[in-house]
């Protein structure tokens, strides 16, 4: 009788474990049998046990790392999941690849020069990389239904809503929802009146096809975004909400086991779904 080949299980260690975000996944890593925790870094460590700090039993002996690069010296990983914020995304993510693992990163704020070189630091080491401004399936489609409509409607803005801890404006789903719409539609608004803000950036942030991109930051909210595009005679409004962290994990885990087959850097959960 035949039997399949065992699947590997892939050793993943959790930038910013202490995180929401963090600890969400530290969660959804010890619960899927295909994902093995072999790390956890947080500059809040203390010393802490994964077991005592998550009221588990799945971790025995583990303890947080205040530091990824002594955590790379000292294990071999497959992938690190990066949920830490936008001063250190990137050196964290060369110290990754250098040290033979493949970044997942949640984090946004990488420029598009950061971006360019993080492909090619994986192209030369033969690896694969992620960057997912969205982690959740339900924006993801938001974001290409936005770009579908987009091909039909040329007037268009952006409101994203975040919670009041997030560290970039605009985020990082509505920059991508941008750049999609943006293959359909090379400029928007073009029957706009003139416009003179009497209070600076009353507007919003325009991008080059004169999108015009809002961002909100209160607490209360997680993560939440509408595209509103219009025409004369009606509005199409397109909206995702993100109402608990635990639409992204089922992306998160994708992502973990989709990037030990690429090569150089995705950008966009889109790409593997």
């Amino acid at each position: 009788m035949e039997t399949n080949a065992a699947v590997k299980t892939i050793r993943v260690a959790v930038c910013g474990a202490k995180g929401k975000m963090g600890q969400e996944v530290v969660r959804t890593v010890l619960n899927d049998p295909q994902l093995a925790l072999a790390g956890a870094v947080d500059l809040h460590g203390l010393n802490e046990t994964i077991n005592d700090f998550y009221g588990v039993t799945d971790a025995p002996g583990m303890r947080f790392d205040r530091s990824l690069k002594d955590l790379l010296a000292r294990e071999t990983l497959d992938v690190c999941v990066d949920f830490t914020n936008p001063d250190v995304v990137f050196e964290n993510a060369l110290a990754i690849i250098e040290a033979g693992s493949r970044p997942v990163i949640g984090t946004t704020g990488l420029s598009a020069e950061e971006l360019a070189r993080l492909d090619d630091a994986l192209k030369s080491h033969g690896l694969g990389g992620m960057v997912v401004p969205n982690f959740a399936i339900g924006a993801v489609l938001m974001m290409k239904f936005a770009q579908e409509a987009a091909k039909y409607f040329d007037h268009a803005e952006i409101i994203e809503l975040h919670h009041n801890k997030k560290a970039d404006a605009p985020s990082g789903t509505a920059l991508k929802t941008a750049e999609l719409m943006r293959q359909s539609q090379a400029k928007f608004g073009p029957t706009n009146a003139p416009e003179k803000e009497v209070i600076a950036g009353a507007r919003g942030a325009t991008d080059e096809a004169n999108i015009h991109i809002h961002s909100v930051r209160l607490p209360g909210f997680i993560a939440h975004q509408e595209v509103i595009l219009g025409s004369p005679g009606q509005i199409l409004t397109i909206r995702h909400d993100s109402m608990d962290r635990a639409c992204f994990m089922p992306g998160v885990a994708l992502a973990a086991k989709k990037v030990m087959e690429l090569k150089g850097l995705v950008y966009g959960l889109e790409h593997i779904l």
